[in-house]
């Protein structure tokens, strides 16, 4: 059961953040997240880091139930599981990309036992076709940041094509279904 939700800007858009409650389905204050910075390498980057913890916290996800996760360690299957959802920061893509494949972190095992996967810019990149290698859970380009963005409603992803969205859109993996939202 893949839940992912793949966004330029986090929740800055409020009905983004909804449709994350929405597909959660369970308490905010009991949720716990798996906090991804790692491909904020640059100053500027790190600077949006706890901009991006503080929107969970804004959502009453309870700050002791956000672990953050630097890839500086394996993950085993049972310790992902425990997690209801997975953050990504955005940043630097390839380095993102890079730690992903170097640890394994296995994120199907994590979607089939309903966790919800949340991308930001980077964090969403990883898992389309952009780059070599990638996690290969959306097949098209994506492309991020846009001043104009894809219409909303359901995509057609069979032939490849590449995708905008702006910072106030988002797409939605659900279960088969890939559409953008606004």
């Amino acid at each position: 059961m893949s839940k992912l939700i793949l966004t330029s800007a986090g929740f800055d858009n409020k009905r983004i953040a909804s449709k994350f409650k929405e597909l959660i389905n369970m308490p905010m204050n009991k949720i716990r997240v798996l906090f991804i910075p790692t491909a904020a390498i640059t100053k500027e980057q790190k600077l949006v880091i706890p901009l991006c913890k503080q929107e969970l916290i804004d959502m009453d996800i309870k700050e002791e139930n956000i672990d953050v996760y630097d890839f500086d360690r394996i993950i085993d299957d049972s310790e992902i599981c425990n997690y209801n959802a997975i953050y990504v920061c955005g940043g630097d893509t390839q380095y993102l990309l890079d730690r992903f494949n170097e640890n394994k972190l296995d994120l199907n095992i994590f979607l089939d036992n309903g966790g919800t996967y949340i991308g930001v810019s980077a964090g969403s990149i990883v898992l389309a076709q952009n780059l070599d290698n990638n996690l290969n859970y959306i097949n098209c380009i994506l492309n991020v940041h846009r001043k104009l963005g894809n219409k909303i409603g359901i995509i057609d992803t069979t032939s490849c094509p590449t995708i905008d969205i702006t910072d106030n859109q988002a797409i939605l993996i659900n279960e088969n279904n890939i559409e953008i939202i606004e």
